[in-house]
């Protein structure tokens, strides 16, 4: 699996890494603004609004320094060392572990979320299968 995942080229990797987590941080500011309603994330957990707000606010965070991270790594401005290694599989870790939550959420986590999460455990894992700094 893992030589399927290398074929892809290092830039797709790096675009779909992108995409991913400006749509996850899209995604939390229409929950936040309650355009997306809190009542069908989170597993349909959240009690009430103010239960949200620090998931999203969490996930917004996160999202953006993965995003940064992907930038910075995409970008070819730091050699693909150990260090960097080691952060995209704490990524690939993180959105496994989300995409799992998303397969037993609510209807929307499944048919939206999950995909979504799915589009950054690949860019994530191939990140992290890099061998060498030369992309």
């Amino acid at each position: 699996m893992l030589e399927k995942i290398r074929t892809i080229k290092w830039k797709t990797a790096v675009n779909m890494g992108i995409w991913f987590y400006t749509l996850t941080l899209l995604l939390h500011v229409l929950i936040l603004c309650g355009v997306i309603p809190f009542t069908i994330v989170n597993g349909g957990r959240s009690q009430d609004f103010e239960t949200q707000v620090p998931i999203s606010i969490l996930n917004i965070i996160i999202s953006l320094i993965g995003g940064i991270f992907t930038l910075i790594i995409g970008g070819n401005l730091l050699n693909h060392k150990k260090g960097i290694t080691v952060v995209c599989w704490f990524f690939v870790a993180l959105w496994v572990f989300g995409f799992v939550q998303q397969l037993v959420g609510t209807t929307f986590e499944r048919l939206f979320c999950s995909i979504l999460l799915l589009l950054g455990v690949i860019a994530n894992l191939r990140m992290a299968i890099e061998k060498n700094s030369e992309h």
